[in-house]
């Protein structure tokens, strides 16, 4: 416990050092512009919309450019031979991740809540961020897993963008509406988000709801075993060993 709280710690100054916190705050702003030249009364929907591009991207992306930034000025070879656990370690990763998702998603909400009307459940907010959150964390591990490169981690990021975000967003947005593709999306991780944040507005099935809930539980722990079997290999290969 000791050593999770300070690799918690050492990830939220690295998160700053990196300006990734900065950034977070910045893409809040980005959001918080876009709803704002909506100009419509309920912003609702499309806050979710935006809820689920960012916990989903972010995810991925930020678990991945720390690690590389790590990589690059020789953190992660430190933090390999250091007395702390995989588990330390990939939960303080997670949980920083969660932090920097948090203060985007807070940052818009805050707008959205003074300036606009929004209809969501609170806590049902908070509960879909963390979920989603790690699930998308645990795949940002995997993408790092296999790229020697900065270049071959965008790459990844954006195969899984292409494969598993674009199909969502397009369904969601009402372009494909045929029932064979509307099934076919509940494969896909992002589908199952969707629904959960649908869930915080009160829009989403019972019976969908739970099962997208438990899809991201289910597959977390699938992810988490992959995540925990390869950091072996991942560590010792950037520690030289």
């Amino acid at each position: 416990m000791i050593n999770f709280r300070s690799l918690l710690l050492g990830e939220l100054q690295r998160l700053q050092k990196y300006h990734i916190i900065t950034a977070s705050i910045v893409v809040a702003f980005f959001w918080i512009g876009a709803l704002h030249l909506l100009e419509t009364g309920d912003i609702t929907f499309f806050f979710t919309l935006v809820v689920l591009f960012d916990i989903v991207s972010m995810s991925i992306v930020l678990i991945g450019v720390t690690i590389f930034f790590e990589k690059q000025e020789g953190v992660l070879k430190s933090l390999f031979v250091a007395p702390i656990s995989r588990a330390e370690f990939i939960s303080a990763k997670t949980a920083g991740n969660l932090i920097s998702n948090l203060i985007t998603i807070l940052l818009v909400y805050i707008y959205a809540l003074i300036f606009t009307e929004i209809s969501l459940n609170t806590a049902g907010l908070l509960g879909a961020i963390i979920l989603i959150g790690i699930f998308h964390s645990l795949v940002g591990f995997l993408i790092i897993y296999r790229c020697q490169s900065f270049t071959e981690l965008l790459i990844g990021m954006m195969k899984y963008f292409l494969v598993m975000m674009l199909p969502v967003m397009l369904e969601y947005l009402g372009v494909f509406t045929g029932e064979i593709i509307s099934n076919l999306v509940y494969l896909v991780p992002t589908k199952a988000s969707a629904v959960v944040i649908e869930g915080v507005t009160g829009t989403a099935g019972r019976g969908e709801l739970l099962f997208s809930v438990l899809y991201l539980i289910v597959g977390s722990l699938v992810l988490a075993y992959f995540v925990f079997t390869g950091f072996k290999n991942f560590a010792a290969r950037e520690s030289g060993a």
